[in-house]
């Protein structure tokens, strides 16, 4: 069902919108976390350090499917809070066809190059033949990650973020138990684990596109609509760009830190692999709830409705902040036990890099969630050069001081980096929401 979130109390509106994107997004990690555990537990270390290592790369490729989602649902809700149909249905279709070009375009690039990849981050060789192949096989399956994204944020758009929960939850529940399958009665090991994905996301993607189209048609319209239009292109991509390479290069910084600490060997590799999985579930969780107020941000701009969007963004503090501090307190207590979710004897390396990442992340999960709450209002009012000043403001610095820190401090000095970096971008983040709202409201 379409919801209108021009309307009712904002708090409210977004509670309701808003959390089963969170649930959507915690299923959405489960593809990640479920390959993590399933290589660890059922096949050893090294096999996690492989996909761990895999997965830094694999977020390039997120990240522009994930542009793609956010310059659709932002158009699309501002069109859809104006009433403007027609052009609605035509931004979809443009959205679709440019999104499959740059698809395409980055799977032929990653297959050729994803070898050299891994290679530049100083991949160990006793994990490098397994990132390779997971990595491969990742790719194939590209394409459902780009549709089920663009899917997901034209569902966000008309307000409904229930329908592509339900597939994804189900989805991540197989996937689960299709890794477990591949991996322990076929014996297929990391390539098992990346078949199992590989199948599962395309059964979330082709639901949740068949579905969209549905909801599309039973939008009215007069007349017939263009399939494709070079300014809604153009708008589309005045937002998805900015947004993929801001996630491009986070995840390129990512790698150059994982470089670094890949020079720590395998132990602290696993570590890592797992505690950035936990801590990734977090933020990823957080940047989707900031997703949902880019949604609300765009429809009431596209209403004239500007007072709202004050409103939403205090009920977005509330909302992260509940979510957050059960989780900060979960990671400070129970680290280690979650360590071994992942992996049945850790080394001692393994374990401690773990629960030092996160014991020194954990408590900062409150100050990040007020930047992408400020974040999702700076795209959701198109102010996309200031939500990428704000990021890779914090990406700089992240990478900057994780190679400074790792010399006199070892692995701790890198995990240091991460509140460092937020601490600044947070700071960012909230002034330019304010500098946004004033010019707004001055209009």
């Amino acid at each position: 069902m379409n919801v209108d979130l021009t309307t009712g109390k904002p708090q409210g509106v977004l509670w309701k919108f808003c959390l089963p994107l969170f649930g959507s997004i915690l299923f959405q990690q489960l593809y990640n976390i479920a390959d993590s555990f399933v290589a660890g537990k059922y096949i050893g270390e090294q096999a996690l350090a492989a996909v761990g290592n895999s997965y830094e790369i694999t977020l390039i490729f997120i990240a522009f499917a994930f542009g793609c989602n956010i310059g659709c649902s932002v158009i699309v809700s501002r069109l859809f809070g104006a009433r403007q149909y027609g052009e609605l249905k035509t931004a979809v279709s443009t959205a679709m066809l440019a999104s499959g070009t740059v698809c395409l375009m980055l799977m032929v690039l990653g297959l050729l190059g994803c070898g050299t990849m891994l290679r530049w981050i100083r991949t160990p060789a006793d994990v490098l033949a397994d990132s390779r192949l997971y990595l491969d096989i990742y790719l194939l399956g590209l394409p459902f990650v780009f549709f089920y994204n663009l899917s997901t944020g034209i569902f966000s758009a008309l307000g409904d973020s229930k329908t592509p929960f339900y597939f994804l939850a189900a989805s991540s529940l197989s996937n689960i138990g299709a890794d477990i399958l591949f991996v322990t009665a076929f014996h297929m090991g990391v390539a098992g684990v990346a078949w199992a994905t590989f199948l599962c996301q395309g059964v979330s993607c082709a639901l949740a596109v068949i579905f969209v189209a549905r909801r599309l048609r039973a939008i009215p319209t007069d007349g017939k609509h263009p399939l494709f239009s070079p300014v809604l292109l153009g708008q589309f991509a005045r937002i998805a760009i900015p947004s993929a390479l801001q996630q491009s290069f986070i995840s390129v910084g990512n790698i150059l830190i994982q470089g670094v600490i890949n020079g720590f060997g395998s132990g602290v590799m696993a570590g890592y692999s797992a505690s950035i999985k936990l801590n990734n579930l977090v933020i990823t969780s957080f940047t989707t709830i900031g997703n949902g107020i880019s949604n609300y941000t765009a429809q009431n701009l596209g209403a004239e409705k500007l007072g709202r969007i004050r409103e939403g963004f205090r009920a977005g503090l509330r909302m992260v902040w509940l979510i957050s501090l059960p989780i900060v307190m979960l990671y400070l207590l129970a680290g280690g036990r979650l360590m071994t979710l992942f992996m049945d004897e850790p080394s001692q390396a393994a374990l401690h890099a773990g629960v030092t990442f996160l014991r020194i992340a954990a408590p900062f999960y409150p100050l990040i969630a007020v930047k992408l709450v400020s974040d999702g209002i700076l795209r959701g009012s198109s102010q996309m050069k200031r939500f990428m000043l704000c990021t890779f403001t914090d990406l700089i610095l992240r990478v900057v001081l994780a190679y400074g820190l790792s010399i006199p401090l070892g692995s701790t000095g890198i995990w240091c980096a991460w509140p460092m970096g937020w601490v600044v971008g947070t700071g960012l983040s909230v002034i330019c929401y304010q500098k946004t709202m004033r010019e707004l409201e001055a209009l």
